[in-house]
């Protein structure tokens, strides 16, 4: 028997004050009310040109009841006793929900339905009783088949998502712990701690976690630059074999040291690097230098000290500095607030033209961070093609983050606007900021104010004396000589070389002074110093907001029950879900907005779905 190729109702068109409403017909009877609203009389009469499809003749029958009708092509068709799940009850669209259950949606008895796919359907096709018209078909869409499946082979992770290195160790040995347990990829934060803390951090991530994957932050530091370089000793020391290469402005010698110590070529005669830096930035000019091979200079200064050979230096030639890239939008702390939607496809087309230029073995994956904290951001970043996903404020405000529970409650009751920026500690003199928490704290205020006063004189014995009274009785809680006091201890244990700096340079020492002040803002965060909860200083990004609108009402509104763990695998599962209503949109088929209310799930719950 020869099949349509379509059955379709008749669309029409009707205008009710401002508004054009289009709707379908099958003998006079309207099947479908809503297919269209505009206030577009040019829309709506291209919505009209599109539903008009010529009825193919039908062989058997010359026409359909009054409500039966397809709303596109038939693909394929099921034998007339197969099990049908009704598509409107709720109870039918498990099959939806479970990842891996691939489904055929179908029309039975006037009416949408579902059909599991158990491998015995093609038999049936071919039958004279295959009546039941397939108008869809749904892969199975595990969520790890999200991204590029390369990074998570490469770093031994079973999703392409990983969490983020927050410095001062808020991104702590735990939270990096609960992420190596549930197949996922985190990074100590490493930044701001001196080397003896980052060593105790190596030692209880080796032995908590001795055969899954890890990494650490590796943080620009242009004002400390032998921090940086012994912080590059350490880890080639202690083998630690991928870093998060965060706040660069440019590359530098330890960063490519890291990277091509113990460059090789193995059996086959491909380049072997055993180190791998997977760099955050959000600006072209410097993403341009991670996607291209080390810099020749440093590479030659590695030769003349005896840290390559000159065989490894022609294979430094053949890799890009950074394997992986995120492309950091509007994200917490250093960030230039970048919008997803451009920057990421910006650094995508880049990386092709870097490709098309050094032809590597293995280009650049690009993936995406700031502002992912749902899994309708998941699912965007991953529609665009982001390789994986990196998520950073909401993992601040789980258990497992090296912060006090004042700052966790802080961050659930955040919303969107509830953020702002605010002059870097680490970078305070070059004008460079960070994002930070507004709400409930003055921080970003009085560090601007700090910076306004640094630009403007030239020592601190130059700020006017009404402005230094109000400084030491709101900021400091003390003089200025006794500020400095403090100062130059910090100094005289981090790098003795400041202090002189300060001597011979009066502004210098101002600003270290006002650093001093943005540094332990964090630090009385981080310990949940009451006394100072008016200058707590939270990295915190909008994502903040959009998480707690998601969660709301739901278990994971509750500070206590956060977890790094529960919620990866509900943005993860959440954002596999989305993408496969989105695919059955796509077919011109509606879905019940109830369909596409993500709830969060309790970890159990979630588990059973991604199995």
């Amino acid at each position: 028997m020869q099949r349509p190729t379509y059955f379709i109702s008749q669309p029409m068109l009707y205008r009710n004050n401002r508004n054009w409403y289009g709707y379908k017909k099958i003998s006079g009877k309207i099947v479908s009310k809503k297919s269209l609203r505009t206030t577009s009389k040019q829309e709506a009469e291209a919505w009209l040109s599109r539903m008009r499809v010529s009825l193919k003749a039908i062989e058997e029958r010359q026409s359909f009841s009054d409500s039966e009708f397809l709303p596109g092509p038939a693909i394929g068709w099921l034998h007339k006793d197969t099990q049908v799940l009704p598509y409107d009850e709720p109870e039918s669209w498990e099959a939806i929900k479970n990842l891996n259950c691939p489904v055929h949606i179908v029309f039975n008895d006037n009416r949408m339905g579902l059909v599991v796919i158990n491998g015995e359907i093609p038999e049936a096709m071919l039958s004279s009783d295959a009546t039941i018209p397939i108008i869809g078909s749904l892969a199975a869409l595990p969520a790890a088949n999200l991204g590029d499946r390369s990074f998570c082979d490469d770093h031994g992770i079973d999703y392409a998502y990983y969490t983020g290195a927050m410095a001062n160790g808020i991104a702590s040995v735990e939270m990096v712990e609960a992420a190596a347990n549930s197949g996922l990829l985190g990074f100590f934060g490493s930044g701001g701690l001196d080397l003896g803390e980052i060593e105790k951090a190596i030692d209880a991530l080796t032995r908590k976690c001795p055969d899954k994957p890890f990494g650490f932050n590796l943080i620009h530091s242009p004002n400390e630059p032998k921090l940086e370089a012994d912080t590059v000793q350490l880890y080639l020391d202690r083998n630690i074999r991928l870093v998060e290469a965060a706040a660069f402005l440019d590359v530098t010698l330890p960063l490519v040291r890291y990277r091509v110590s113990g460059i090789s070529r193995d059996d086959g005669g491909l380049v072997v690097t055993p180190n791998h830096i997977i760099a955050k930035l959000s600006r072209e000019e410097v993403a341009e230098k991670f996607l291209s091979p080390p810099p020749e200079h440093f590479i030659d200064e590695l030769v003349s000290i005896g840290e390559l050979s000159r065989e490894q230096a022609e294979l430094c030639s053949l890799i890009p500095l950074a394997q992986d890239i995120v492309a950091e939008a509007d994200s917490g702390g250093h960030t230039d607030n970048r919008p997803a939607l451009t920057l990421f496809p910006t650094i995508l087309a880049l990386r092709d033209k870097k490709q098309a230029v050094f032809n590597f073995s293995q280009p650049s994956r690009i993936g995406l961070g700031g502002g992912i904290s749902t899994p309708w951001s998941a699912a965007a970043a991953y529609a665009m093609g982001a390789a994986f996903i990196v998520t950073g404020s909401v993992n601040q405000a789980c258990v497992e983050s090296g912060t006090s529970d004042d700052v966790r409650a802080m961050l659930a009751g955040t919303r969107q606007a509830d953020v702002a920026m605010a002059p870097a500690a680490d970078m305070f003199e070059m004008g460079v900021n960070v994002q930070v928490l507004k709400r409930g704290t003055m921080f970003a205020m009085r560090a601007a104010k700090l910076y306004e006063l640094y630009r403007n004189y030239g020592a601190v014995e130059d700020i006017p004396a009404v402005e230094r009274t109000k400084i030491e009785k709101t900021m400091l809680r003390c003089s200025f000589e006794e500020s400095w006091a403090d100062t130059k201890s910090f100094w005289q244990h981090r790098d003795p070389g400041e202090i002189e700096r300060a001597k011979n340079n009066p502004k210098h020492k101002m600003a270290l002074i006002f650093r001093s002040y943005l540094g332990r803002a964090a630090v009385w965060a981080q310990r949940g110093d009451v006394s100072r909860k008016i200058d707590y200083q939270i990295f915190c990004g909008p994502s903040m907001g959009a998480f707690n609108e998601w969660v709301k009402d739901s278990f994971l509104a509750i500070p206590e029950n956060r977890k790094v763990a529960t919620i990866a695998l509900n943005i993860l599962y959440g954002a596999a879900f989305l993408r496969r209503c989105n695919y059955i949109e796509n077919m011109g088929i509606s879905l019940p907005e109830n369909l596409k209310k993500i709830r969060p799930l309790e970890l159990g719950q979630v588990l059973e779905y991604l199995k």
